[in-house]
């Protein structure tokens, strides 16, 4: 697309949102601001780069085979490189505990250490990208069906200590980056078919949790996050909603929650407004759930939308963290990376560019055709000639053009990859 017509058209719907009082300079500025944190685990499947064998376990479970996947830590990079120089802003990388440098040692994960990512801290930092982190429950001989909620001491004890050794390697990335480093808690525990402990195992699960959090850190953030089921857990999740809930309330610790963590029929935009209330800050993993946690890739849909409405509605773009979490291995990964990223991004932009004064203006005074009218108008607003403004000031490909980058990097690298 020509440059003088992506600019000849963002000046018509500037002018456009001017007759409605909306700056879009000033959206431009604020969705330069939001950084989402990209998940590592998209460009391999969840392999990482552990030497202890096996395969997916603990309710996890990536469906396709397309060629080309990264097979190695410096394809990765390569591949999440690639990936950024296709998705217009700054944004941050987050890792999982079996994405560590191990080289042909076999590093058990109760042993990991910061040494072993300090090779990421370093690549970020070349990179001016700042490093988010997760503890790994799941593919691991001690992972079953109970980790942290585990009634053997011994297995529970060795989930403790991973949990808290990938604390501290959030805290010393948090330390590097000047900035801190959001740590992650999911784990998989849970029951296939009916459970008369749930009690038991929530009590469990709650003072391992307890155990893990002992130590405090400046320059690391504790997340805790929530789901409904796993492949293999269907009746009984120890970690549900509910229980996170309490005891992120409790504790003062962030919620997570998943969009793929729910009910089919649930709102988690609905949630948002809801955790603020009592919670400092919440963290989302964004990805798109076909009839249950298939972790499909985000596309711009009423969901992920409305998600993003909510965040501008609460005013809440600096107390809530945007990460994704996907992993389609049926299509090209790099490409997959692109498109979630951006869709997210436009569902963004079209919140920063509501009517929202107007809109609660109609809604205080009880006019509600009004309020409903003006909610249908703003969708057919011309919010992607800004969006399309946004990616050429960022120097990325503006509209489909990002597919060829897809295909040529493909062509060039990923297809030679056996």
């Amino acid at each position: 697309m020509k440059t003088e017509l992506i600019e000849k058209a963002y000046a018509i719907a500037r002018e456009r949102y001017a007759e409605i009082g909306l700056d879009t300079e000033k959206a431009l500025d604020t969705l330069q601001r939001i950084p989402l944190s990209l998940h590592c685990w998209q460009a391999d499947d969840v392999t990482g780069f552990e030497h202890l064998g096996g395969s997916l376990t603990g309710g996890i479970q990536t469906t396709g085979n397309y060629p080309g996947k990264a097979r190695n830590i410096d394809e990765l990079r390569a591949d999440i490189l690639k990936a950024t120089s296709l998705i217009p802003g700054k944004h941050r990388l987050n890792l999982h505990a079996i994405y560590g440098e191990f080289g042909n040692e076999t590093v058990d994960r109760d042993r990991i250490e910061p040494r072993h990512f300090q090779g990421w801290i370093e690549w970020a930092k070349d990179n001016d990208m700042k490093l988010d982190f997760n503890s790994t429950s799941f593919s691991h001989p001690k992972s079953g069906d109970l980790s942290l909620a585990n009634p053997d001491p011994a297995i529970r004890d060795f989930w403790v200590e991973h949990t808290r050794r990938c604390r501290a390697i959030a805290e010393e990335m948090g330390r590097a980056q000047g900035d801190p480093s959001i740590m992650n808690v999911w784990v998989h525990d849970g029951s296939k078919d009916l459970t008369v402990n749930r009690m038991k195992y929530r009590e469990l699960l709650c003072d391992s949790l307890d155990r893990i959090f002992e130590t405090k850190y400046t320059h690391m953030k504790d997340c805790i996050e929530s789901k409904v089921f796993g492949i293999g857990l269907e009746s009984y999740t120890v970690g549900s909603n509910d229980f996170y809930i309490g005891y992120g309330v409790s504790r003062r610790k962030i919620v997570t929650l998943d969009t793929g963590h729910f009910h089919p029929t649930e709102s988690v935009a609905d949630k948002i407004s809801s955790l603020l209330l009592f919670l400092p800050e919440v963290m989302l993993h964004v990805s798109r759930p076909v009839r249950w946690d298939s972790d499909h890739v985000t596309i711009l849909n009423d969901d992920t939308l409305e998600l993003c409405k909510e965040i501008v509605r609460c005013n809440a773009l600096d107390r809530v963290h945007i990460g994704l979490d996907y992993f389609d291995a049926s299509i090209n990964r790099i490409g997959a990376y692109v498109i979630g990223s951006r869709a997210t991004q436009k569902a963004l932009m079209q919140a920063l560019l509501e009517p929202l004064a107007q809109l609660r203006s109609h809604e205080a005074a009880g006019q509600g055709f009004e309020r409903l009218a003006l909610l249908e108008e703003s969708k057919s607003l011309p919010w992607n000639a800004v969006w399309d403004e946004f990616c050429l000031r960022n120097d990325v490909p503006v509209g489909e053009a990002f597919i060829a980058d897809v295909q040529q990097y493909e062509h060039d690298v990923t297809s030679k990859r056996q």
